[in-house]
């Protein structure tokens, strides 16, 4: 059964397998006192995002999943007085272009957006610059919308390390390609 703080925090959100994977985290948040941890790292995955057709059926159902499951997993972080311990992140290995494929799809792109979120966090700000989308445009590399990011996952991951306690020493060393850009610790948390 899961303990009270879990359950209120996720009623009323479908039973979707990223819900599952949320609620078994807060399970193991809840009993890290019994297990004697302090410091927990949990992975959890929902694929389907590779939309070479289909796309805004597909991304409407995914992103709908996502939202429910973040929205609780963070209630729950929040109803547990444990949300400025907790940081959740998406990451994605590529985007999808601007332009349309004959599939009602995208192809694949660089870069991305990515959620940060958690009571440390410095919310309610973009972090990065929005490239200029226009087609053939100054940060298309392509000619359907493939956009040049402007930060990079190793800057995401050096600031998320960098509070997670890897200290400022070690950081070049877990992320060797930091070296190649100004800003090593972009400050959302």
């Amino acid at each position: 059964t899961l303990p009270p703080v879990v359950a209120n925090a996720f009623s009323g959100v479908p039973n979707t397998g990223l819900a599952q994977q949320f609620k078994q985290v807060a399970r193991l948040i809840e009993s890290r006192g019994a297990l004697g941890l302090t410091r927990q790292f949990f992975f959890v995955a929902i694929g389907g995002f590779d939309t070479h057709s289909a796309l805004l059926t597909n991304q409407v159902n995914l992103m709908t999943q996502l939202n429910d499951s973040i929205s609780a997993f963070y209630d729950y972080t929040v109803a547990a007085g444990i949300a400025s311990n907790v940081t959740t992140f998406t990451m994605s290995d590529f985007n999808r272009t601007f332009i349309g494929n004959a599939n009602v799809g995208t192809d694949h792109a660089y870069g991305g957006h990515h959620l940060v979120l958690g009571g440390a966090v410095k919310g309610g700000r973009v972090y990065g610059s929005f490239p200029t989308l226009a087609v053939k445009g100054p940060d298309d590399v392509s000619s359907n919308g493939a956009w040049l990011p402007t930060t990079s996952v190793d800057q995401i991951g050096a600031t998320l390390a960098n509070w997670f306690g890897v200290g400022s020493a070690d950081i070049d060393y877990v992320f060797p390609n930091l070296a190649n850009f100004t800003t090593k610790n972009l400050g959302f948390v």
